[in-house]
């Protein structure tokens, strides 16, 4: 899909979307929780959706009355096969709870997650007793349990993601547990993920986020889940406003655990106008934006929209962790320096640092690389852009926010 974007200014009020990595967490806990799981405000975005089939094929029946979704397990069914499609974060949560059964299930992916490494994974599950097969390192993963409790050490410089699963899994495995975790990154959304844990009445010990213990046999009780707005996808929305207007961002949970709740130091330090009210931003463009400097190594989704920011900014802007990008639905680093490039904004790289020189966006074609994030900064960069962005590939944005564009529109950004 192409959407041509052309220079706008934007106004409004907008709905934060709701977290697709909170509706995940809540999927995998309603699994195996014991009755009916109620999750308001739920995320239909794909990577959601995926996690609700993933539901299915454990025998849970899947309610969506549009206001909220019903999750009932049936712990009789064994699933053989779970299709994970292009999320990421499913196939690494799901593959430690497949783990619990003593039966092989095959966990299958499509599109860019083909080439995403999963054989992180297997060394760990290999340690806690669990046989495991992919495809030279990539997905399909085939696991063979069950998982033995114990102790068990990971890499976690790759992907907190796992962890997560790992953390969701073992309190439903016989005897406790004990986890190593060297070089954890993201350590935000081990905080998600252990608040959606204590949420389902489960409990999680750990020593400075490096040794995690885990009584085993614990029970998760269903009930009433609300997922929070989703500071990923609202991140965009709050760079939109600090660069192309005045607007209203509505539904953010200012006390969120969310690791891209982070944004707001980088808008504050580049002289965005921002006042909070509640659950309510407001955002607006100052006369000037100036570059600014941020540490993105425990956020580093907000790359591609803080990118858009800083080709606004006056002067270079440095983001580090440039690293946490290699293994995303793209290479972001290179897909940002090469799309950006195309539209006249200069990105470079010294070691670990992004640099962006600020202050001279062009009209041009560019490719969204089949991610997400990338096509939303790059439609936020159109917004004083000399001429309109074409952008070839944007469906991608269905994966984590399918009303993007819609959104946009809503706020006044001309969209062809």
């Amino acid at each position: 899909m192409i959407k041509v974007i052309h220079p706008s200014k934007i106004k409004g009020e907008v709905k934060a979307p709701a977290s697709k990595s909170f509706m995940q967490r809540a999927i995998a806990l309603s699994v195996l929780a014991d009755g009916e799981t109620i999750i308001e405000n739920p995320s239909r975005c794909d990577d959601a959706l995926a996690g609700l089939n993933i539901a299915s094929s454990f025998g849970c029946k899947v309610y969506d009355n549009g206001e909220f979704i019903s999750v009932i397990p049936n712990k009789e069914v064994k699933p053989t096969k779970l299709l994970c499609g292009e999320s990421g974060l499913a196939i690494r949560l799901f593959a430690p709870i497949v783990s619990l059964y003593s039966h092989q299930v095959e966990l299958q992916a499509e599109g860019s997650l083909l080439k995403r490494p999963a054989d992180f994974m297997t060394s760990t599950l290999n340690q806690l007793g669990v046989g495991t097969e992919t495809n030279d390192g990539f997905p399909p993963l085939k696991i063979q349990g069950p998982l033995k409790t114990g102790s068990a050490e990971l890499d976690g410089s790759l992907s907190s993601q796992f962890l997560s699963g790992l953390l969701i899994a073992l309190p439903k495995a016989q005897g406790n547990s004990t986890l190593k975790v060297n070089n954890l990154m993201s350590i935000p959304y081990i905080d998600m993920t252990l608040k959606a844990i204590e949420s389902f009445g489960g409990k999680i010990e750990h020593s400075d986020y490096k040794v995690f213990t885990i009584q085993g046999s614990q029970n998760y009780n269903a009930g009433t889940y609300f997922i929070e707005g989703d500071w990923s996808g609202a991140a965009g929305l709050l760079v939109a406003g600090a660069i192309g207007g005045n607007i209203m961002v509505t539904k953010l949970t200012s006390t969120s655990t969310q690791a891209d709740m982070a944004v707001m130091k980088a808008l504050r330090d580049a002289g965005a106008e921002i006042e909070i009210d509640d659950d309510t931003i407001i955002i607006k463009r100052p006369k000037q934006l100036q570059a600014f400097e941020f540490d993105a190594l425990h956020c580093p989704d907000l790359f591609p929209v803080l990118t858009a920011l800083a080709a606004n900014c006056e002067g270079t802007t440095r983001i580090s962790g440039v690293h946490r990008l290699l293994h995303k639905e793209s290479n972001r680093g290179e897909a940002l320096k090469n799309e950006f490039n195309k539209i006249g904004v200069s990105i470079e790289f010294e070691n670990d640092i992004m640099l962006i020189k600020g202050g001279n966006i062009q009209g041009g074609d560019v490719f969204a690389h089949n991610d997400h994030r990338i096509a939303m900064a790059l439609t936020l960069a159109a917004f004083n852009a000399a001429g309109a962005i074409k952008i070839s590939g944007t469906e991608c944005v269905n994966k984590t926010y399918p009303e993007f564009f819609e959104d946009m529109k809503m706020l006044g950004v001309k969209v062809e």
